[in-house]
């Protein structure tokens, strides 16, 4: 399927986290995957803030100015990597993001692109971690409604280990096309209708 017009399209912005995106099969593909997308900025958060010393107001204005949130990172400690984590403290200010006088998200929408070394079925209650994914992420789902923000359901890709390189390829193309086709019929995490490929293949 080809590129859609950008024109009424979401402005996206893709904070990619990954502290070492060269060792990174997965997420080094997907980044690579949607450079040229005009409606989709990609905004390295390791690569811009080495040091971790973030430009808040800068951050600010570039969430301003896009209509939808993706957060692309693996998934560390059932969590993302620490400069995400300094980032949402840094940046999520009370009276802008929340709290009184806190309006500035309300109306966009953040989801996550999370990708996990262990496979889908690990994610499950009577699997190896013992919750599912919904679970872990819940964090990020109330740290997006408590900012008025509308959270969406992630796009995953899990058994990172075991995957080949077709396997990447594959969905490196399919998250292009996903933020190329944004927004879906269905973005609320408990919509049974499926917006993200089978995470488990």
């Amino acid at each position: 399927m080809a590129d859609i017009q950008a024109e009424d399209k979401p402005k996206i912005l893709v904070l990619f986290a990954h502290p070492y995106p060269h060792l990174s099969r997965i997420n080094k593909a997907m980044a690579g995957a949607i450079h040229g997308l005009p409606h989709v900025t990609l905004h390295d958060l390791y690569e811009v803030y080495p040091d971790f010393h973030i430009d808040v107001k800068r951050e600010q204005a570039l969430l301003a100015s896009h209509d939808v949130i993706v957060m692309q990172h693996p998934f560390y400690w059932y969590s993302c990597p620490s400069l995400l984590k300094e980032w949402m403290d840094s940046v999520l200010e009370y009276g802008w993001a929340y709290g009184t006088g806190g309006t500035a998200l309300q109306g966009k929408q953040l989801v996550q692109a999370v990708s996990t070394g262990g496979p889908g079925h690990a994610y499950q209650p009577d699997g190896y971690n013992g919750v599912t994914m919904a679970d872990l992420l819940r964090p990020f789902e109330r740290s997006a409604i408590l900012c008025g923000m509308t959270y969406g359901k992630p796009f995953l890709f899990q058994g990172a280990r075991l995957k080949s390189s077709d396997d990447i390829a594959a969905h490196a193309a399919a998250y292009r096309q996903w933020l190329n086709d944004y927004p879906h019929p269905c973005l609320q995490p408990g919509c049974d209708q499926p917006a993200v490929p089978a995470s488990d293949r």
